[in-house]
């Protein structure tokens, strides 16, 4: 029978076909985890087939929207109808993820499409410089999830990553940051092949040259800035030369940044930019907020997660791009799942011409241990998931979803019950598609915790206040703004969980007391020996949980905003951050077993958090 989208998502593991190639009758084992979940799915019957011939055809007149396709098992193959080419990938795509190891497939009809227009994944390579053969790599794997954007944001405070023969010294390691992958750069050579690469894999590139700020580099080189009318000259020089080698065809869209900057004239800078990337037949984008742009066919990229933005700043002012749901870098990869799989993009159940869907993005401002090292310090693969899951199914969000998007809902409510359905899926991804990638996430969405209200450090705990919370990862300062309490500069709150097991038993877990962004160093630093970060402390039955052995205890403390200092050219190592870091193990006997955690909060610009993640 059909099971059609309710509201949010399909259970795409749940019960369905199986069988052997003879097409014998076989017990029912559950169908592949897919992501994301198709929108309608009929098992067809108790069997699987053996995918001997897949037949595909174009069909332009299908009653299905742009990217749209049907998908058909048959006795001995697979048959495939598709709205467009791209429609077509995407269902090879899932016909990936329903064969198995033996080259079966479950006797299923699929008919599926996005529901939102741009589902993108924007890299920062103008901070740290990332290798072609990487960027292929990663598209690769974002082709895998029906990701159909890649916004390449070339050009950042420490270079300019675009080959340049009219301005050379835009190259030279003179100019450039210090130590952030100084002289390296794309030719257009490359560039012109990563972005045929990509069309392959269904997904257009969206390169960024970003104006007129974030650009120490053009400073340095010249001796003046972006907006001043000599820079306009020179970067519209160096412009039209991108644009004579990348044609338009490769590259319809221009992101021209906009942000975090002040000018003297920001109404004319952005006209002229606008004018420039238009007579070149490119639609522009901007970064809202930013410096205003120059008409309402220009398109915004939101990044504002102020609540009410994008009504305040919709009406009239055209096409957007929803990047406000966060950014990978900001958020620990165990929050970040519910936060991203419950948010309503663009504030829609689905996309139009004015909500086009979201770009997710990955901003490693502070000096990388490697490309390999952004990857696993933000957890992408895992982060990328459920953005790819929400993107693509759209739907109404589920209730019961926290008031702050930072925070677990309720296992037993509908949005509960949705991010574990979800959960078991991301975990069959983690260890299928995604083995051997950095994965930096478990299943720990029905952890249920009693934590209290903040005390000063040493208080006596007796008479505390107690409130529910869920997960594997607590934020304390948005659970504080939930409950009405007033967030302090400094307190401690005590956490209990209790966990069952039938006998007795090790498990590992990640345990941490801070989530430090990617884009600062602001963190209390790796803990003192023996002891946890931000002077944590965890019980299991009462004994004490010691921390692993640090390899620099201590250090990395940096209670201040780290940008454009020092600091910010030291990279995170694999200690410093809890998803990260070894495990410890814990020993629980069969019965019931109490966990107590003390989290503490030591300075007002720390991320207060407390983590305890378990895994087999």
């Amino acid at each position: 029978m059909m099971r059609r989208i309710a509201g949010f998502f399909a259970l795409c593991i749940a019960a369905g076909a199986a069988g052997a190639a003879d097409r014998q009758a076989a017990p029912q084992r559950p169908l592949p985890a897919l992501i994301p979940c198709p929108q309608q799915i009929e098992t067809t019957g108790p069997y699987s087939v053996p995918l001997l011939k897949v037949s595909v055809r174009i069909d332009t007149t299908l009653d299905l929207p742009a990217e749209g396709y049907r998908l058909e098992t048959y006795r001995r193959g697979v048959r495939i109808t598709a709205r467009d080419e791209r429609g077509a990938l995407w269902a090879r795509r899932t016909l990936r993820q329903l064969t198995d190891e033996r080259g079966l497939v479950p006797s299923v009809r699929i008919t599926d499409w996005p529901a939102f227009a741009w589902r993108g994944f924007m890299h920062d390579t103008g901070r740290n410089f990332i290798p072609i053969e990487t960027l292929k790599r990663h598209i690769d794997l974002l082709s895998q999830y029906k990701i159909n954007l890649f916004h390449w944001h070339l050009t950042d405070y420490p270079a300019w990553r675009i080959e340049s023969r009219a301005f050379p010294q835009l190259n030279d390691p003179l100019y450039q940051r210090p130590g952030r992958d100084e002289g390296k750069f794309y030719t257009y050579g490359e560039i012109r092949n990563l972005i045929a690469y990509a069309r392959k894999q269904g997904i257009t590139v969206v390169p960024e040259i970003d104006m007129p700020g974030h650009s120490t580099y053009f400073n340095s080189a010249f001796g003046f800035g972006m907006a001043d009318p000599r820079g306009m000259k020179i970067l519209e020089t160096a412009l039209n030369e991108f644009f004579a080698e990348i044609p338009a065809s490769d590259a319809p869209y221009i992101h021209i940044g906009s942000d975090e900057v002040r000018i003297p004239n920001p109404a004319g800078f952005m006209h002229w930019a606008d004018s420039v990337v238009r007579a070149a037949g490119r639609t522009p984008i901007v970064w809202d907020p930013g410096l205003p742009a120059a008409s309402a066919a220009t398109i915004r990229q939101v990044w504002s997660e102020a609540p009410g933005y994008v009504a305040d700043h919709t009406e009239g002012r055209g096409a957007f791009v929803d990047s406000y749901m966060g950014y990978l870098n900001n958020y620990d990869p165990i929050s970040f799942t519910p936060r991203m799989l419950l948010h309503a993009p663009c504030s829609r159940t689905e996309g139009d011409s004015v909500a086009l869907g979201g770009i997710l993005c990955l901003w490693n401002d502070t000096k990388a241990p490697g490309p390999e090292g952004i990857v696993r310090n933000s957890s992408l693969w895992s982060g990328l998931l459920p953005f790819a899951e929400r993107l693509w199914h759209g739907g109404a969000v589920p209730e019961g979803a926290p008031e702050n998007p930072n925070l677990f809902p309720d296992p037993s409510s509908p949005a509960g019950q949705a991010l574990a359905e979800f959960e078991q899926r991301m975990e069959a991804h983690g260890k299928g598609v995604l083995a051997g990638e950095a994965f930096g996430w478990w299943p720990n969405a029905s952890l249920r915790w009693r934590v209290s209200e903040p005390v000063a450090f040493g208080s006596d705990t007796t008479g505390l206040k107690w409130h529910t919370a869920f997960g594997g990862a607590i934020d304390v300062d948005a659970l504080l703004t939930v409950w009405g309490v007033a967030r302090p500069d400094s307190a401690e709150v005590w956490a209990e969980t209790v966990i069952t097991v039938p006998h007795d038993t090790t498990l590992r877990a990640q345990v941490g007391f801070e989530a430090p962004s990617r884009s600062n160093r602001i963190s209390s630093g790796i803990g003192l020996p023996g002891a946890w970060e931000a002077e944590g402390e965890v019980r299991v039955n009462g004994v004490r949980i010691a921390p692993p052995v640090w390899k620099e205890p201590g250090a990395y403390a940096f209670r201040f905003n780290t940008w454009a200092k020092p600091e910010e050219e030291l990279p995170y190592t694999d200690e410093q951050l809890f998803w990260t870091r070894e495990q410890v193990t814990l020993t629980l006997h069969a019965g019931a077993n109490r966990i107590v955690v003390r989290s503490r909060k030591l300075f007002p610009a720390q991320h207060w958090i407390f983590a305890l993640v378990l895994h087999e």
